[in-house]
Formats: C-alpha cells, structure tokens, sequence
C-alpha cells in the first residue's frame, strides 16, 4: 500500500509545484502580501493550480504512455512502468480535477476571472495533450502561457493588477525557457523525435536564436519595469534597478546549467543545482527588503 501511494505521489510531480509560485508575484508586488485574507486567497489558489496541474500531467501521461516507454528518463514513470494501472491514473486525476474546482471556489466564491482562468489552462493544456504540442511553435507558446496564466490566476485571487513591463518579462522568460527545454530535447534524442513528433520540425540553430533573443527581451523588460513610474512610487525610488545585475547572474548560471548534460525542464535545472536555488533565494529577499523595507519599518516604529 505505501509503495502504491508513493506512485500515486509521484504520478502527481509534486516538484512540478514549485512554477505555481508565479501565482503569488502579483500579492507580493502588490503590497498586500501581509494581510491575512489575501494570503488565505492566495494558498488557496496555489492549492486549486497544484492540483489542477497534477490532474493535466496525469492526462498527459495516460495519453502518451507508449512513447514515453521509448524514453530513456519518461519510461520510468508510473504508468509507463506498469507501477500504477490506466483505471487508477483515470480515477486519481478526476479526484484530483473536483479537489482543485473546490479549492478554487474557496479561494475566490463571488470572483469570475479565477475561473475564467483555471479552466482556460486546464483547456489550452488537454488541447496540448490531444495534439497541439505536435504543432511547431505553437507547442512552446502553449508551455510559455502556462507561465503567464499562473500569474494572471494570481492577480484576479488577489484583486490586484501586475505592471505591463512584468508581465512582458514572465512571458518572453517563458519562451525563453520553453525554447530552451526544446533546443536540449532535440539535443538529446535527434532529430527523429520519436518520443515527440514536433522535434522534427526544429533546427537547433533555430531554437538558439530564439530562445536568446527571448532572454535579451526579458533582461530589457525587466529593467524597464524596475525604473517604471508605478513601480518606483510603490518602493520610493529607483532601488529595484540594483537587483538587475543579479537577475543576470541568474540568468548566465541558468543558462550554464542548460548548455550542460540537461533535458532543459525549468524545474529540473533549477532544484538540480544549490547555487542557482541560492541566486533566486536571495534575489527574492533582496526585493522583499526593498519592497517591505519602508513598511516594516514603520509597523516596528
């Protein structure tokens, strides 16, 4: 029973949980972050996506279970191995689907745009499952909106806007990154793409390109919306422009990590290496400080 339960957990990719973090950008930028109901709302939500997102990766597993046993890392899942039977995967992902509806109607009861939201990625990701992620480029818009609906998500929980400039630099780091994980799969299994179809479509020079050109973008936006007007009122000057070296930083270790004996999945890379997970540990209270500096400081005097 407990081996049973273990592929249950498994199946579900719970490590998969940590992109949902993406929700809570719009309550921490916001200012909110330190009242209770916002912070109810936003558990909540993160609850609904997890859960949400395990029933999606399950699907997915169901419906591509013979190629993933021609896979040298994907044939050990537990429906590719035989460790958890088609009946029980079915079974576990629509308990987890009514889990997460639940979760979601808690989060936010009178709110329309988390729904509108929950259920769009649900949608767009069974339409990449069915067939879409055969479809060059539109494979990896689909992974990069995944990124983007997490944080539109996040922001209608917590009733609060994301500056333009913030958005554009979660969406090209998402393609940034789904190109990425594309350029290193074709790396890794040819050009034949016998465990994805949509591989034969892709040039390596191609995916390069882009995917560098989508993290110059990034690099671009996100200094814009450092010295933004919005963003410098919410902070009380233009303090956020010292973290841009160290989103760099991130960046050139993420990317030596990539270019290294990776598949290139964004939360592969990152839990694989200590330092990256440093880099990101301290970029976030470095921009905790300069956010909630002034704020604590007050509370406290």
């Amino acid at each position: 029973m407990r081996g049973k339960i273990k592929n249950y957990i498994k199946l579900m990719r719970p490590k998969h949980y940590v992109k949902n973090v993406l929700l809570l950008i719009p309550l921490f930028f916001s200012g909110e972050v330190l009242k209770p109901r916002s912070i109810l709302a936003a558990a909540l939500g993160l609850a609904a996506f997890s859960l949400a997102a395990s029933a999606i990766y399950i699907y997915n597993d169901i419906h591509d279970v013979g190629r993933d046993r021609m896979h040298e890392v994907k044939k050990n899942r537990p429906i590719a191995s035989g460790a958890v039977s088609i009946a029980e995967a079915y079974a576990l992902c629509a308990v987890l689907f009514v889990v997460a509806l639940a979760c979601n109607y808690f989060a936010a009861p009178s709110a329309v745009f988390p729904w509108v939201y929950l259920l769009l990625y649900i949608l767009v990701n069974f339409a990449y499952s069915m067939g879409m992620k055969n479809m060059p480029i539109v494979d990896v818009a689909i992974l990069a909106s995944g990124f983007l609906l997490r944080v539109l998500y996040g922001s209608a929980l917590v009733n609060v806007g994301v500056s333009t400039w913030l958005y554009l630099t979660i969406m090209m780091f998402s393609f940034y990154m789904g190109l990425s994980k594309r350029r290193n799969e074709l790396l890794k299994q040819g050009d034949e793409g016998h465990t994805r179809k949509v591989l034969q479509f892709y040039s390596y020079h191609f995916l390069d390109i882009n995917m560098y050109m989508c993290l110059t973008l990034t690099l671009v936006f996100y200094s814009l919306w450092t010295v933004d007007a919005s963003t410098m009122a919410r902070v009380g000057g233009n303090q956020l422009l010292w973290t841009v070296p160290l989103v760099i930083i991130i960046c050139l270790k993420y990317n030596l990590i990539i270019d290294g004996n990776s598949h290139g999945d964004p939360v592969d890379v990152l839990l694989s290496d200590k330092v990256l997970i440093g880099l990101v540990v301290f970029y976030a209270l470095v921009t905790g400080v300069l956010y909630y500096g002034a704020t604590l400081l007050r509370m406290w005097g």
